[in-house]
């Protein structure tokens, strides 16, 4: 009964010191668990703006486009919390795509410290899946006709 008692209270008090709260997923330093609006105007005081022609009525997808990156961003959300955030790279021929998905693969490789789960690997089209506290990382490469380079970021 002793034992039990002692089990019991060692269970107790290894619950109490992890604190409860989830580690939500980041974008580029900003947490994807801050409020909606509040992401929006971190990302605006990058340097991104609204992309009103490609941004749904209700605010639930939005897109948004910074003149000095090579890519645009696309940010889903519900309640005014993010769901999903993509960035579509805006790139025209296939070797630089390669070489472009390559580093980003590496660059979250080292960040996560975690290999990633490769879902597709052939020249035309790799797809690597990375788990990071908080949620999912997506690389996408699709060299076809057009070449397309993705990063999407999902919460959990």
């Amino acid at each position: 009964m002793k034992n039990i008692f002692v089990a019991l209270v060692a269970f107790l008090a290894l619950c109490a010191c992890g604190n409860g709260e989830k580690k939500a997923l980041e974008y580029r330093g900003l947490s994807m668990s801050t409020p909606f609006k509040t992401f929006c105007d971190s990302l605006a005081a990058r340097g991104f703006v609204v992309d009103s022609a490609k941004t749904d009525s209700d605010f639930s997808r939005v897109s948004m486009v910074n003149p000095a990156e090579k890519y645009r961003l696309m940010i889903a959300q519900h309640n005014d919390t993010i769901d999903a955030l993509q960035e579509n790279y805006l790139i025209s021929t296939n070797d630089s795509t390669r070489k472009m998905w390559q580093q980003i693969r590496d660059d979250f490789e080292k960040s996560i410290g975690a290999w990633p789960n490769m879902l597709k690997d052939g020249d035309d089209h790799r797809i690597a899946k990375f788990e990071a506290e908080g949620g999912f990382i997506t690389v996408t490469l699709e060299n076809t006709y057009k070449p397309t380079l993705s990063v999407l970021y999902q919460t959990k």
